[in-house]
């Protein structure tokens, strides 16, 4: 079916695109050689609205719906997929549980910060045997008075070094497997949490992947998300969101893939005329349209499914897995029309085939994705 965008969310996608172009654009390829993290741009989106979209505006967000979201997320991952990453976290994963379960104090003392960009956030989830499975984690955290102490360690975190807050997830009851695991707000400066090894990544080099460890860290009671044995439900329902984003920078970046190849394809002589008159080049070039087209569409669907309350996990599944293996297809396309200049990093789409390769495997693996869908068709 068609998708009418509303004008609230056509100004809101127009705003940020010309932001994104203005601001981000220019240095993305230059923040993606110095691993720069880009503070100074998420201040500027923090006062544009874009660090706290989906929150209500009493907690400083900008209160808008999930499809403005995504369009916005788009916008951004066109201009730098480092930045746009950074954003998705700090919105989905970040903010977002702390919104659907936090008590009116994390509410007062950390979502107002979080949402008018005041405070950037993260998710700590994946351990070194626990990425897929996060029931084998083994990050715990015990009852001592009027706080708990969290042990254990958590890795390939986003923004874990230049992040105020992360949403942590640890065992409190073993016992109860995947029932038993809690989630807490973890404040930078908390005793006993530490930032360890940075990664040194393949693609989206400006935003930090890191190591938290966690060395009898005392966290105060009041920072415990929900109840205890909810941090498995908060994980999952985060991931459903999360996985919205993912779809959107993956639309982006390859809607920056498409740009890039029609733009060169028409300069590009060979053979006496532009490249772009050559069969292979048009259908590639069509083909590519056409799967950012399906991409959008799908991705849109799910935003909208999420805006009306109805069940969206399968539907964010089949966005992410779709549109994360559509960018990765599209950059590789991207590069193979700019031939051997597209593997140089003079030119962007190097960047761009870096930056999408790691959209299959964060926020849930394309197979994660696979097996959510069809336990959605089929039951478990």
């Amino acid at each position: 079916m068609a998708f009418e965008l509303t004008e609230e969310q056509k100004m809101i996608r127009a705003m940020v695109r010309q932001f994104a172009r203005q601001e981000i654009l220019p240095t993305a390829s230059e923040r993606d050689k110095t691993m720069e993290f880009p503070r100074e741009n998420l201040r500027k989106m923090g006062d544009l609205g874009l660090l706290g979209m989906n929150v209500p505006q009493e907690y400083n967000g900008a209160g808008v719906d999930t499809v403005s979201y995504s369009l916005a997320l788009q916008e951004i991952a066109y201009a730098c997929a480092s930045t746009a990453v950074i954003m998705s976290v700090h919105n989905s994963v970040a903010c977002g549980p702390i919104y659907l379960f936090g008590s009116p104090y994390l509410k007062e003392t950390y979502l107002k910060p979080l949402a008018a960009g005041k405070m950037i956030g993260a998710f700590a989830l994946t351990e070194p045997e626990a990425g897929s499975d996060p029931s084998s984690q083994k990050t715990k955290a015990s009852r001592d008075g009027e706080d708990y102490i969290i042990n254990g360690n958590k890795i390939f975190i986003t923004t874990g070094r230049n992040s105020d807050v992360t949403v942590v997830t640890a065992y409190t009851t073993r016992e109860k497997k995947h029932r038993g695991i809690s989630a807490f707000v973890v404040e930078k400066g908390m005793p006993g949490f530490y930032v360890g090894k940075e990664e040194d990544k393949m693609g989206l080099r400006a935003s930090d992947t890191v190591e938290l460890i966690f060395e009898d860290c005392r966290v105060p009671k009041e920072n415990l998300l929900g109840k205890e044995g909810d941090g498995f439900i908060i994980a999952m329902t985060s991931l459903d969101g999360g996985r919205i984003g993912i779809a959107s920078q993956s639309v982006g970046l390859a809607q920056a893939c498409l740009d890039a190849s029609v733009a060169y394809a028409k300069e590009r002589i060979q053979f006496g005329r532009p490249i772009a008159q050559f069969q292979a080049i048009r259908w590639m070039i069509a083909d590519m349209a056409t799967q950012i087209e399906a991409a959008r569409l799908l991705t849109l669907n799910a935003a909208a499914k999420k805006d009306r309350e109805e069940n969206f996990s399968a539907s964010a599944s089949m966005a992410k897995v779709f549109a994360s293996e559509m960018a990765n297809q599209v950059a590789y396309q991207a590069l193979q029309i700019h031939g051997g200049y597209g593997y140089m990093k003079d030119f962007p789409v190097e960047r761009f085939y870096r930056d999408a390769r790691v959209f299959t495997l964060y926020e849930g693996t394309s197979e994660i994705q696979r097996k959510v869908i069809s336990n959605n068709l089929l039951g478990r």
